[in-house]
């Protein structure tokens, strides 16, 4: 494993410059001249793992609303946290959310060291990192998927993901040795988030646009859009299951907690066996693609007059559930809506 130097890397003054006119306007990030808000900061980082920013934009300003601050999401209710959650997926990520805040709001503040930032719960080395440098300005390296694709380009390293991984970041760690890129680690971080989201992109890497283009070694290889390699993926598993729609007479659905660990921990879900003995109509099925499996569920729908007593239930159009539960439901009350009722 080669290890680079900062003379090998590309001046970060020269991206310094392209980001301050070309920096993305996010709703978390600081406008220029302000300081970063850590909660901010660290709320966004969480929601854009393995999520794109068009998909985040909506649920930050929700948790935003209803949590202004940190504190405000520390009182809420685990629960209540994962209803506002459904639909960014990785469930686990919002319990640790939950958890996060209220260690942070019981040390008055987020800790300012990256040692500090690691313990707390669900925050690993580039979350530390992207708070400890956009909210802290502490002078480490972020390396997202953004950072590893410019890092893999501009030193056109050839070893496919995920084996390459290490290789990537430690090259990486050669940007932030830069003086320009240490004494504004914040911009800097966010500059190589905008260089790989807008410029550097995966598929068709807009070379001609690059401030770092003349120092490119993939670029002058002729090699950008290659990289970085990736080996072949297994094919992914396929699972199957059902899910069952009962609705009342006022649109109501049936609905249960699952277990706060595994799958969709926490999450309100659809039963998946009957909840009562009835003649269950076949609203046929909808597929969900998971980062390890997809999943095929078999939908199974019935109107009855009322709901068994003390069931826990939600309005069948406004239910917060996560975006599979989502398309079994709306399958069933299809089914339904086209079937009548069955009292």
């Amino acid at each position: 494993m080669s290890v680079r130097s900062a003379s090998s890397s590309p001046p970060a003054r020269q991206l310094l410059s392209w980001y301050a006119q070309h920096r993305r306007h996010l709703p978390w990030r600081a406008a220029p001249g302000e300081a970063a808000d850590p909660y901010h900061v660290w709320l966004s980082e969480i929601m854009l793992q393995q999520t794109v920013v068009v998909t985040v934009r909506p649920y930050y300003a929700k948790f935003l609303a209803a949590y202004p601050r940190v504190e405000d999401l520390a009182a809420a209710s685990v629960e209540e946290v994962c209803g506002h959650w459904a639909g960014l997926g990785y469930y686990a990520r919002a319990r640790n959310l939950h958890k996060c805040a209220q260690d942070v709001a019981a040390l008055g503040g987020f800790p300012r060291s990256i040692e500090g930032l690691r313990a707390l719960p669900g925050i690993g080395p580039y979350t530390a990192n992207a708070v400890g440098a956009i909210a802290f300005g502490l002078p480490v390296l972020p390396v997202d998927g953004n950072v590893e694709r410019v890092a893999s380009r501009i030193f056109a390293i050839a070893t496919p993901l995920p084996a390459g991984k290490p290789e990537i970041a430690q090259a990486a760690q050669a940007f932030i040795a830069d003086k320009a890129a240490r004494a504004a680690p914040g911009d800097f971080a966010q500059a190589l988030f905008d260089l790989g989201a807008t410029i550097c992109t995966p598929k068709s890497p807009d070379c001609p646009r690059c401030p770092w283009r003349a120092h490119c070694r993939a670029h002058e290889q002729g090699i950008a859009a290659s990289l970085p390699a990736r080996a072949k993926k297994p094919e992914r598993p396929r699972r199957t299951g059902t899910a069952y729609v009962l609705l009342d007479a006022d649109n109501n659905v049936l609905l249960l907690r699952r277990p706060p660990t595994g799958l969709l921990g926490g999450m309100l879900a659809l039963p998946e066996s009957p909840p009562v003995k009835a003649a269950w109509r076949d609203a046929g099925a909808v597929e969900h693609v998971f980062t390890h499996f997809t999943l095929t569920l078999s939908v199974q729908a019935v109107r009855r007059a009322r709901l068994p007593q003390d069931a826990l239930s939600a309005p069948a159009a406004t239910a917060q559930l996560p975006s599979v539960m989502r398309k079994a439901l709306d399958a069933g009350c299809r089914a339904l809506n086209l079937g009548g009722n069955d009292k």
